[in-house]
C-alpha cells in the first residue's frame, strides 16, 4: 500500500490511500479520506468565519482526517496578522478533536515555529510540499515537525541531499497539483534513499493519523 499525504485530484487506486485536500464550501464527504481547512491563498474576510463552523461541522465526519490546508504564506497579498488569526483558529480545533494539521508556509517558518510552541501542541504538523535547504528542514524536524515531499523532489535534484537526511520516520510524499503519480514519487524516492520506503511511510501514516 502506498501513501499519498496531500492531493488535489482524487484518483481511485486499489493501492493507494490518498489524504484529498477540500475547502470548506466544497466538502463533500463522498471522498474515502480528506482534509479539510482554509487555505492562506484563499482567505476571505467576509466568509472566513463561516468556513471555520463548516469545519466545526464536519470534523467528525469519518472521511476527515486532517485539518488543511492550512497556514502561512508571507508571499501573498492577504494581510499576514489575519492569516495567523485563522491559522491559531484552525490548529486549536485540530488540537481539540485530534486532528493532524497538514501546513502550507511559504516564508514563515519562524513564525509557524512559534506559534506551535506558543499554542503547545501535541498533535502532528506536516509541512507539505517541502522544497528548502537542511538547515530549514533541521530546525522544523527539530521541533517535531514531519516534512512532505512530491513535485520538487522530482524537479529539484539539490533536494535531494535534505532528503537523504531526514529520518525515515519523520517524512511523508504526496502529488499535490502534479501529473506524475504517487508511484512516481515513492520511485524517486527510493533511488534517492537507495532501500524500500513503502513499510516505513506505512508505519508512519498509520501512527500520524491512528489507523
Amino acid at each position: 500500500m502506498k501513501y499519498n499525504l496531500h492531493t488535489h485530484t482524487y484518483r481511485p487506486e486499489a493501492d493507494v490511500i490518498q489524504l484529498v485536500n477540500q475547502y470548506p464550501y466544497e466538502y463533500t464527504s463522498d471522498l474515502p479520506c480528506s482534509s479539510l481547512g482554509i487555505h492562506p491563498w484563499y482567505i476571505d474576510e467576509t466568509t472566513w468565519r463561516d468556513e471555520l463552523d463548516i469545519i466545526v461541522k464536519n470534523i467528525h465526519k469519518t472521511n476527515v482526517w486532517a485539518i488543511g490546508e492550512c497556514g502561512l504564506d508571507k508571499r501573498i497579498k492577504n494581510d499576514f496578522s489575519l492569516q495567523e488569526k485563522i491559522f491559531k483558529e484552525q490548529l486549536f480545533l485540530a488540537e481539540t478533536y485530534k486532528k493532524p494539521v497538514v501546513l502550507h508556509c511559504v516564508a514563515a517558518y519562524q513564525e509557524v515555529i512559534a506559534i506551535k510552541k506558543e499554542l503547545q501542541l501535541t498533535i502532528p504538523m506536516i509541512v507539505h510540499g517541502f522544497s528548502k535547504n537542511w538547515q530549514v528542514a533541521n530546525s522544523l524536524l527539530q521541533q517535531g515537525f514531519y516534512l512532505s515531499f512530491g513535485k520538487y523532489l522530482l524537479r529539484n535534484a539539490d533536494l535531494a541531499e535534505v532528503f537523504k537526511k531526514v529520518p525515515i520516520d519523520r517524512f511523508f510524499l504526496e502529488t499535490d497539483t502534479i501529473e506524475e503519480s504517487i508511484h512516481e514519487v515513492y520511485s524517486k524516492a527510493e533511488s534517492i534513499r537507495q532501500c524500500s520506503i513503502e513499510s516505513q511511510l506505512q508505519d508512519n501514516f498509520n501512527r500520524v493519523f491512528n489507523r
